[in-house]
């Protein structure tokens, strides 16, 4: 485990879950369910094809030979991410900061 600072309420719940003071209720069906769900979440059924400038293919390239996945399953990523929510735009909620200063 990292060596990152737990609140009193994380570092409860961890001695709580190392002592064995939590039990699995997880029922051979629900188990067969998520496995359903999560083989149809990584599924890939369908093609795209989409034209990007030559400088993003390149930085998408680079980022995913950083990650060490193929650029087109880093691609795919990401989308899966946005759509999920857990990768958002952080420019799209910013207000337009004002150009010129009004004379009062």
């Amino acid at each position: 485990m990292s060596k990152s600072k737990l609140s009193k309420e994380e570092k409860k719940l961890l001695d709580a879950v190392e002592a064995g003071e939590f039990e699995s209720v997880l029922t051979e069906s629900r188990k067969e369910e998520l496995e359903a769900i999560a083989g149809n979440t990584f599924k890939k059924d369908k093609r795209i094809n989409i034209r990007i400038s030559n400088r993003d293919l390149a930085a998408i390239q680079s980022r995913a030979s950083e990650e060490g996945i193929p650029y087109q399953t880093f691609v795919s990523s990401i989308i899966h991410k946005y759509i999920s929510g857990s990768l958002q735009d952080l420019t799209a909620n910013k207000q337009m900061q004002p150009t010129h200063k009004m004379r009062g």
